[in-house]
């Protein structure tokens, strides 16, 4: 099959994708409007610095921050604990979240080779997420010298309502874009799947296609108006016919 080819299968039926494509991009606008509930973001970061010796002076050196950046493993696990999200649901009601509920909302995570360790928080709203991820900042720092017996965590930033304005999950001009492409790839499909599944012949090139043989007559179709048309005349001229014969008796 030719190129032409494909290019008109796919103009014959060139309303079926148009159909597609609109319902998918018109879906995708009503579910991010009214049917997307948003979701908000806030980070706080935190970091790991313990660089004392042993008799309390302050000291840095590489196998010091060797050591942090192999314990950040270790807290990333601890953050997510019971300890942990307990006493935050426990030091802040306000936030109206289980520890269990504190625990899905939440992500820690850290660069390679780096002593910074970043929190996560997602909500339902800026202020809600802003105030989640500082709770279990601030809690995390103050339960590690009872849980490691070492007081090596230090926050850098806190989160704000401010810099978390914007939902995640609601990104109109991407979602249509997506669906634009989906149903256009959707619609192609379709329209070459009735193609293939279409054995009648409509058209005279078909025919001579499909026979390899050159057309000699073509039987038009003819409309009910037509018909209707041939039939009143020639019954309008079988009764002018039927005038002109009398009977030999008159």
């Amino acid at each position: 099959m030719e190129l032409k080819e494909y290019i008109h299968i796919l103009r014959k039926r060139i309303w079926i994708i148009i159909a597609f494509v609109a319902v998918a991009c018109i879906g995708a606008g009503v579910k991010n409007y009214f049917f997307t509930v948003p979701i908000y973001e806030a980070n706080a970061k935190l970091i790991v610095n313990q660089a004392y010796n042993a008799q309390g002076v302050p000291s840095l050196d590489i196998s010091t921050i060797q050591t942090n950046i192999k314990v950040i493993n270790s807290y990333m696990e601890i953050i997510k604990s019971s300890a942990i999200l307990d006493k935050v649901a426990a030091t802040y009601p306000e936030l109206g979240m289980t520890g269990n509920q504190i625990g899905q909302s939440i992500q820690a995570s850290t660069a390679n080779e780096s002593q910074v360790m970043n929190i996560t928080a997602s909500g339902l709203s800026p202020d809600q997420a802003a105030k989640t991820v500082n709770a279990v900042a601030n809690v995390f720092k103050a339960q590690i010298p009872v849980i490691m017996k070492v007081d090596n965590v230090t926050i850098l930033s806190e989160a704000k309502s401010a810099d978390s304005s914007k939902p995640i999950n609601v990104n109109p001009i991407i979602n249509i874009l997506i669906s634009f492409i989906v149903g256009l790839l959707l619609a192609v499909g379709f329209v070459f799947l009735l193609e293939y599944l279409d054995d009648t012949i409509k058209k005279e090139e078909e025919l001579e296609k499909e026979l390899n043989l050159p057309t000699l007559a073509v039987i038009s179709k003819i409309r009910k108006e037509e018909s209707r048309g041939s039939k009143q005349s020639s019954t309008s001229q079988k009764q002018v016919g039927d005038g002109q014969y009398v009977t030999i008796n008159q």
